[in-house]
Order: structure tokens, then C-alpha cells, then sequence
């Protein structure tokens, strides 16, 4: 679709808008975390919607200062009818190991303390609290996060669909005399996520190393336009517990 002029993308698009199209969801897996925690990883992967092109996107995030590694992310895009989404995955997965084998990440993979799916309705998409790992009694105070949707006008173009939006994600204190922090906050979106429209915490994954510094990655939805109707796709902000 990017290849189409810009009002062919948008009649079509106000055109899927007109009918009951679903929107692609993409699934989503932790991959694990360095032996040290410096380094996070995470795949997405599915069907795209209108094109129907198998994909599969790869994450790798320094946990110290919450970046891409070099070379990453990796997204793979099988423009071939009848690809399937293990092909593309495997392509994905080859061209990875030179960042860090999927064997050390499936080593290291951390623990899974929360987790919300986007069809989940009962939960609090802005908020999440977890005791970090299943060690009872607790040895460690709950982690909490909250997120805050930002509406940003001048972010993207939504063809109509909505307003576009960041988000800020702030780290809420648990114990007294600490502070609330902050985690991240948007002062621009970045171009990689198209027109977001909303978010909402998906999950919580956490890594206490040996000998090394203990560390969080909060995963988050982004609902955002797609060909057909919203899409779902997956970010994470990492950070030291």
C-alpha cells in the first residue's frame, strides 16, 4: 500500500472503514533476555491484513538505556501468495542469530509476571501490578505500571480514523518514601508505528541474573490504523528493577 499515491490509500482506506473488516492482530512472544540482562528480546509475527503477506518482526532492546541494538529490528515480509507465517518467522529467526542465538534467549527467558491479551475486557488496560517472581512469601515489593495515553494531532496522518496518539508510561512507587518515576513519554511518534490510535499494557517480564543488574520489560499494544480495520502490534520499555 505505501507504493500507491496518497489519495488511492486513503479512499481505500475510508473504504475498508465503510464495512466490517477485521483488522490484524499480531501474535506476540517473549524471546528472552541475554545471560546478563543487558539485552531483551521479543518476536511479532502474523498475516498482514489487505495484503495477506506472512511477516515476522523481531525486537532486540538494550535493557540500560531502552534502544535498539544495531542491525535490529529485524522485519521479514513474505510477498508471496500462499507463504506461510512459519516462513516467514524462519527467515526472521536466520537472519537474528548474529545479534544473539535464540538458544541463550530461551536460556534466559525471565519470568512472565502479568500478561493481559488485547481481547482481554475485565482488566485495566492502563494499569498493571505484579509481585515481580513467584517467590512466596513475597522477598520483593510489587512492581506497578501505569500508562497514560497523550493525543498528539500533529503526530501522523490518520486518514480520518481517529486522532493519533503517544503515550507516557510511569513506574508507580510501592514502597514509602519512594517516588513515582517515570519511564518513557512520547514527544514525537516515531515513524516506525504508523498512526497509533491508543495503547494499553499487555504484560510484564521480568530477569533477576546471576550477578547481574535485575530488569523489566513492560509490553504494550498499540492499537493503530490498519487496511482493513485496527491493527494491533507490540512495543516494549525496558528498564532496571
Amino acid at each position: 500500500m505505501k507504493h500507491l499515491p496518497a489519495i488511492v490509500c486513503t479512499a481505500a482506506l475510508l473504504a475498508a472503514s465503510a464495512t466490517a473488516h477485521a483488522g490484524d492482530t499480531a501474535s506476540v512472544e517473549i524471546l528472552g533476555f541475554s545471560a546478563d540482562g543487558a539485552t531483551f528480546a521479543f518476536e511479532e509475527y502474523g498475516v498482514q491484513d489487505g495484503s495477506g503477506f506472512a511477516y515476522a518482526n523481531r525486537y532486540y532492546i538494550d535493557t540500560a538505556n531502552d534502544s535498539f541494538l544495531p542491525g535490529t529490528p529485524i522485519r521479514v515480509t513474505v510477498e508471496q501468495d500462499g507463504a506461510s507465517v512459519s516462513d516467514a518467522r524462519a527467515q526472521a529467526k536466520t537472519q537474528a542469530q548474529s545479534v544473539i542465538s535464540d538458544t541463550v534467549l530461551a536460556d534466559n527467558r525471565g519470568f512472565t509476571a502479568g500478561w493481559n491479551a488485547v481481547t482481554e475486557q475485565s482488566a485495566d488496560p492502563f494499569r498493571m501490578a505484579v509481585s515481580p517472581r513467584p517467590v512466596f512469601p513475597a522477598i520483593d515489593s510489587s512492581l506497578e505500571f501505569r500508562l497514560t495515553e497523550l493525543p498528539m494531532p500533529d503526530g501522523a496522518e490518520c486518514y480520518g480514523f481517529g486522532e493519533p496518539a503517544g503515550f507516557r508510561l510511569s513506574r508507580i512507587a510501592t514502597e514509602p518514601g519512594a517516588e513515582t518515576a517515570l519511564v518513557h513519554e512520547d514527544s514525537t511518534i516515531p515513524q516506525s508505528r504508523g498512526c497509533p490510535l491508543g495503547y494499553g499494557i499487555s504484560g510484564i517480564q521480568t530477569f533477576y541474573p546471576e550477578g547481574g543488574a535485575s530488569v523489566f520489560a513492560v509490553m504494550i499494544a498499540v492499537r493503530k490504523v490498519g487496511f482493513e480495520g485496527p491493527d494491533h502490534r507490540f512495543i516494549a520499555v525496558t528498564g532496571r528493577l
